[in-house]
């Protein structure tokens, strides 16, 4: 991993929209890994010396979902709590959005409102 870069987790469970995010970051100057699961996600963020952000899809590949994500980063004694996490998803039912802000995600966007330039500049303003 770069240093003089910051890092992205996306995890996202449809491949072609990962690797379309992964490849725009990169061209934005970020480091970027992927996950389509839980237990992925999870690994990374065990593994890696450093993750600064972490974007995030509702429904991925297996049992567990973006909250259960959430849930386990955001415990009180994770040492990953302070990691941002913007939800990009298209499960934006009310109760939904609150669960995921309610718990701490910095920001929650619906896929169909925002454009991925859009997504990026609220990103590089939490590291301005």
């Amino acid at each position: 991993m770069p240093e003089d870069k910051r890092t992205i987790l996306v995890v996202e469970d449809e491949k072609p929209l990962m690797d379309a995010v992964k490849k725009k970051l990169e061209l934005c100057g970020f480091y970027v890994v992927t996950a389509r699961d839980v237990a992925q996600a999870m690994s990374y963020l065990e593994d890696l010396e450093r993750v600064d952000l972490v974007w995030l899809d509702h429904y991925l590949l297996g049992k567990e979902n973006g909250l259960d994500l959430v849930i386990k980063m955001k415990a009180d004694d994770s040492k990953w709590k302070n990691i941002h996490i913007f939800v990009v998803s298209n499960t934006a039912t009310p109760d939904k959005v609150q669960s995921y802000l309610h718990l701490g995600v910095d920001k929650y966007f619906t896929k169909a409102d925002y454009r991925l330039d859009d997504i990026i500049k609220d990103i590089n303003k939490v590291f301005d």
